[in-house]
């Protein structure tokens, strides 16, 4: 098993101001109810994300407050990933407790759905904070993690059409 590099606990505060911030929004033709079971699928990110190389849900169905799961990232890098909120069919919040590299200090993500007149609104949020070692590499690499993330948020509306045969 890969080294885990312990990160500190994220919260709603982090999520908020942190430094290395992507928010996209996304407006998907379908309604809270299926774009929520595409983000909760045992195949969530890995089928809509050439990022994403696997997923594994490390905690029992009915998912809640405290679920885990482990997320790797174009096969190498490993996130050890606790939802601290887990508002079903509307909001999910997640904490990194553990990477495979170090550098990072902090890493969490924010999933809000709103339900709208053509389906449903998507806004998802990436903070992340490294190391005083690694902020410098991290803000360099600002203009690829933005466009990673985006693909990360859009790829759920492709994700959606195709399970609906559009």
């Amino acid at each position: 098993m890969a080294q885990r590099y312990a990160l500190a606990e994220s919260d709603d505060d982090f999520v908020a101001t942190a430094a290395r911030r992507y928010e996209h929004t996304v407006d998907i033709a379908a309604e809270p109810t299926a774009v929520w079971a595409a983000l909760t699928a045992d195949d969530a990110l890995v089928s809509w994300s050439a990022v994403i190389s696997g997923v594994e849900w490390t905690a029992p169905r009915p998912f809640g407050v405290g679920t885990t799961r482990t997320v790797t990232l174009g096969g190498a890098v490993r996130l050890d990933e606790r939802f601290y909120r887990w508002d079903e069919g509307k909001r999910m919040t997640f904490t990194v407790d553990a990477a495979s590299i170090p550098g990072l200090q902090r890493f969490a993500e924010d999933i809000v759905l709103e339900p709208h007149t053509e389906g449903t609104h998507l806004r998802w949020t990436f903070a992340l904070e490294g190391t005083s070692a690694m902020r410098p590499l991290l803000a360099l690499a600002g203009p690829a993690n933005r466009l990673v993330t985006s693909t990360i948020a859009n790829g759920t509306a492709r994700r959606i059409r195709t399970r609906k045969g559009n």
